[in-house]
């Protein structure tokens, strides 16, 4: 099954709507509860908005920031399906979602987790035991080569994200299998039920169709630097420099062709740059 060929917008932002709505319909259960984080004001890019309106949903929807709460709370505080909770989703033992969702009626295998907090959502995904959803959508920097293993550190202040191959790997160790990949996100189902979706290699490279992200950094046998690809810093709409330089142009050639001056001249550069990079 290619899940892709069911990509449809209704509030999502890369097609994760029409996605999602046939990985639930594949499944052979379903007890129609979701839960979203950060949610937003529960509309804007959402993954779960669809199911919530279409499909009769019971929702757990979470934000952090004061202001989106207070609009999520606008959009859906009618709804006595919805459960808002305006918190941050940690991995601690304080606010990890094993935590914030106790004291709500979700069921512990729930249908489908969606997260999506800028940063450490591996961490927040790794950090849950107690509950285990039957589908996950969990957001991939898109910039990083499938091939990539890549996991920023456990900090709530920084946002890296983290790779599509890390989340991958994470998912097999807590259960999971990869089903579909969109531009943004990496779609998971309970390894029970992967066989239901007729998938003969899941592996990130055959699911991921859109590389067009990724910049490759890689160099030419004199040592010359190029940048290929996207040459994009996606989030903040800046082109690479032109050019990467590691080695001055006078030592750009085969080192094999280098005569005695320029070899020596050479090690002396080696040992500089080795001792500015340990300052």
């Amino acid at each position: 099954m290619r899940l892709l060929e069911f990509a449809s917008n209704t509030h999502s932002q890369t097609g994760e709507d029409g996605v999602l709505a046939k990985v639930l319909e594949t499944l052979p259960e379903r007890d129609q509860w979701c839960v979203e984080f950060g949610a937003w004001d529960g509309q804007h890019l959402s993954n779960t908005c669809n199911l919530i309106e279409s499909k009769g949903y019971s929702a757990v929807l979470i934000e952090a920031d004061p202001k989106r709460f207070q609009c999520l709370q606008a959009n859906h505080g009618r709804n006595p399906k919805i459960f808002g909770i305006n918190r941050f989703v940690g991995f601690g033992k304080d606010d990890s979602l094993d935590v914030l969702l106790k004291d709500t009626p979700i069921p512990v295998n729930f249908d489908l987790l969606s997260i999506d907090i800028d940063g450490n959502d591996y961490h927040a995904w790794a950090a849950i035991s107690r509950y285990a959803p039957k589908v996950v959508c969990i957001e991939f920097n898109l910039t990083i080569p499938t091939e990539v293993e890549f996991v920023q550190p456990a900090d709530p202040n920084i946002c890296h994200g983290s790779s599509l191959l890390s989340l991958t790997l994470l998912g097999r160790t807590k259960g999971y299998e990869l089903v579909a990949v969109t531009r943004l996100n990496a779609i998971f189902v309970k390894a029970d039920y992967f066989p239901l979706f007729g998938i003969a290699d899941n592996a990130p490279r055959a699911l991921r169709e859109d590389a067009s992200t990724v910049t490759y950094i890689f160099n030419g046998y004199d040592g010359t630097i190029f940048i290929r690809g996207s040459e994009t810093v996606q989030w903040h709409g800046l082109r690479y420099v032109n050019r990467i330089a590691q080695l001055p142009r006078f030592f750009r050639h085969l080192p094999e062709t280098y005569g005695p001056a320029k070899a020596f001249a050479y090690r002396v550069y080696k040992q500089l740059l080795r001792l500015l990079n340990r300052g």
